[in-house]
């Protein structure tokens, strides 16, 4: 089944259980999934891999959103991003912990042979494709850095 199918199926379940919360955030979803079918140059159905790209800017863009309500006190607008973060969530696959993280780029550096941070291009250029979906670009990145200065 695929994500679009998915969506639209939880809408109907979240209509029938009268949950706005996560409605809203189906809704937004499957609005974006619509924009990205229409869009020009788009073959109509979007891939699993495009899907994923999608669910993973909609979390960041919740995320940065929920960081600067908290920061400026708006508790209101805060819950309702993390609401709807926490349902874009259940769509994505698990993400890395820290020492996962770690193995996995450990991995690659030792794959492609990098010695420092010079390498640290050739290292991001592996580790995000290998790992989107999985863990988010500023952590890859700032482990990655650490791990290639050492």
């Amino acid at each position: 089944m695929s994500l679009k199918q998915r969506i639209e199926t939880d809408i109907k379940s979240a209509m029938l259980a009268k949950n706005k919360d996560d409605l809203r955030a189906l809704r937004s979803i499957k609005s974006l999934i619509l924009l990205a079918e229409t869009e020009k140059g788009a073959g109509g159905e979007l891939s699993d891999d495009a899907e994923m790209k999608l669910l993973m800017k909609a979390a960041k863009q919740r995320k940065d959103s929920a960081d600067l309500y908290e920061q400026q006190g708006r508790n209101d607008l805060l819950e309702v991003e993390r609401l709807e973060l926490e349902v874009i969530n259940r769509y994505l696959p698990k993400q890395l912990s820290e020492e996962e993280l770690k193995t996995e780029i450990t991995k690659i550096i030792n794959e492609i042979g990098a010695s420092g941070p010079q390498d640290m291009g050739k290292v991001m250029g592996l580790a995000t494709k290998s790992l989107a979906g999985k863990a988010d670009g500023k952590a890859i990145s700032s482990i990655a850095k650490s791990l290639l200065t050492n």
